[in-house]
């Protein structure tokens, strides 16, 4: 058995009301607080920030992260903190802003800026306490390594990978994500969804891991649509959030695959929605990836409640075949070209996605810059 790292937040809470108790890390000493978030969220970051005030804490708020994170973003948010300077940084909202507040928390004070840091283990260390709360059941960045951020320059997303950028604490209160929109929640499901199949179907799976995954792909296909058309289902919006969270806690040890690689320079290039993006690549990407796996992707099938008999090709096709249905279900768009994805894009979009190597690595099959081309011609 290969060697395995969980990396994990030392503090997990999970559960209606959880918002609230994230103003205890005011217990630990912490006197300057900079929250980052995103317009929609700032009035539902309010009663922590209330509650963090109360115990004494001083509070700033950027709240303007309304887009997947650029580097000019994070450079404006990055200033702000050197005039705060901040014993604390919590991120609240989606993956964008616990993105930007995980990577504000870890170079601040350090003398490293973010070029300096893209790749796997580069970040020297961290001073600031860093406390994510996420509001979609989505990204999983609450307990992941990872940020995300899009260089403008290339026009392609690139990610950091470091230690240093999983939270001291992670607070995930379903509550949050009841006002999350329709469009939302379908897309940051999808991309939780994806999480756990690329981590289960995955060159570097883990037992460890298979287990946060397959638990994943059950809570998540079962209930994302259900999220989606009745947002104040109480327990759809829970199984999500638990389904997002072990997502997340994939996220580390083993980590994603093509769909995701070859979803970035949808997202850099056309700024499709990461969500989105993963969702009109993955039938394709496993379409691809099934004969190396029939396996792996037949339990998949039967984590989803599909109860075929047969060859293991035969319920992996009717688990692909569902993911397909899930997708459509939640009224997601199934075609690039829906959303301004030129065919001529594609020679230069395979080769973009060549560069995400960090991903590629753990694909169960190899991918190829023409496989890329291919893929992406497949899906438009």
């Amino acid at each position: 058995m290969q060697l395995v790292t969980l990396q994990q937040p030392k503090r997990i809470v999970f559960g209606d009301g959880a918002l609230q108790q994230a103003a205890e890390i005011v217990d630990l000493g912490i006197r300057r607080v900079l929250v980052v978030t995103s317009t929609p969220i700032v009035s539902l970051a309010r009663p922590l920030v209330q509650a963090l005030e109360k115990r004494g804490a001083s509070v700033s708020v950027y709240g303007t992260v309304d887009s997947e994170p650029s580097i000019a973003l994070f450079e404006t948010v990055f200033e702000v903190a050197r005039s705060v300077d901040p014993d604390a940084v919590v991120g609240i909202g989606g993956g964008s802003p616990l993105d930007v507040a995980k990577l504000v928390a870890a170079l601040h004070g350090s003398g490293q800026g973010i070029r300096d840091v893209f790749g796997i283990g580069l970040v020297k260390g961290r001073k600031a306490h860093l406390v994510c709360l996420p509001t979609t059941a989505g990204t999983g960045s609450e307990v992941s390594p990872n940020a995300v951020f899009l260089d403008e320059a290339d026009q392609l997303k690139k990610g950091v990978v470091s230690p240093f950028l999983v939270p001291d604490a992670a607070y995930v209160d379903p509550l949050l994500t009841h006002s999350m929109p329709a469009s939302v929640t379908a897309a940051s499901g999808v991309d939780a969804m994806v999480h756990c199949i690329e981590a289960f179907a995955n060159r570097f799976a883990h037992p460890t891991v298979d287990l946060y995954a397959a638990r994943g792909i059950q809570l998540i296909s079962a209930h994302v649509a259900r999220a989606v058309k009745h947002p104040d289902d109480a327990v759809a919006r829970e199984k999500m959030a638990l389904g997002s969270l072990y997502g997340g806690l994939c996220l580390g040890p083993v980590n994603t695959a093509a769909v995701h690689a070859l979803a970035y320079p949808l997202g850099g290039e056309f700024k499709i929605t990461h969500g989105v993006s993963n969702s009109l690549l993955l039938r394709h990407v496993i379409e691809f990836n099934l004969p190396a796996a029939f396996g792996r992707y037949a339990e998949i099938a039967r984590m989803m409640g599909i109860e075929g008999t047969g060859s293991d090709e035969k319920v992996a096709r009717l688990g692909q075949q569902r993911m397909v249905e899930i997708c459509e279900e939640c009224r997601l768009p199934s075609r690039m070209s829906q959303l301004g994805v030129p065919e001529q894009a594609v020679p230069r979009m395979a080769k973009a996605a060549m560069t995400v190597t960090r991903l590629l690595k753990n694909n169960p099959r190899e991918v190829t810059e023409e496989d890329a081309e291919r893929i992406y011609r497949a899906a438009l």
